[in-house]
């Protein structure tokens, strides 16, 4: 069986992979155009996608779209966390933080699958702080700067084993492996 993963990100294509290799999925990386909608939440962008790539013909497929939620900034980047990463980027985060004492944060995940003809959606979910500074290479994104509760290390900084199996993305992947599971 074949799970074709919509994404420009290679670091999100290896993530799957990695975590749904063994149910005997074969995982491709497929870079299709969709126009990213400004929502208020990811399950609507997702939803979106899924809406644009359903005539394309493109077999099972799956999609997410995540983001870095800041308590102290309202919730911001948000939804708009790739557009905040290539405009101000990690630093600017930090700046934006600086002098600011609660750094609570999470990261948020929805994937998107449509799977023999059936579409459906899952989420996933980390909760967590943002670092005084960056620390890591591992990952992408705001990895470096995002320590995730009950570890003293970023997501930059862990192994991929250990980051799949706490993190957002990772729990996200589990909860689409529960339900593929279900339909094969």
């Amino acid at each position: 069986m074949r799970l074709r993963i919509i994404t420009s990100n290679p670091g999100k294509a290896v993530e799957f992979r990695h975590a749904l290799g063994g149910l005997g999925f074969e995982i491709e990386h497929g870079d299709e155009d969709c126009d990213e909608i400004q929502a208020d939440t990811l399950r609507e962008v997702v939803l979106s996608c899924l809406a644009q790539l359903r005539s394309r013909g493109l077999g099972d497929y799956a999609l997410d779209d995540s983001g870095l939620f800041i308590d102290a900034l309202k919730g911001f980047p948000g939804v708009y966390s790739s557009y905040a990463l290539s405009t101000i980027g990690v630093d600017g985060i930090l700046r934006l933080l600086d002098g600011i004492e609660d750094r609570s944060a999470r990261f948020e995940c929805c994937i998107g699958c449509s799977f023999r003809g059936e579409e459906f959606t899952v989420q996933g979910r980390c909760e967590g702080t943002i670092a005084l500074r960056p620390s890591g290479t591992g990952g992408f994104g705001f990895d470096p700067i995002f320590v995730p509760n009950g570890y003293d290390e970023t997501f930059a900084e862990m192994s991929i084993d250990v980051k799949n199996g706490i993190s957002h993305r990772g729990r996200a992947i589990q909860a689409l492996s529960a339900a593929l599971k279900e339909k094969v």
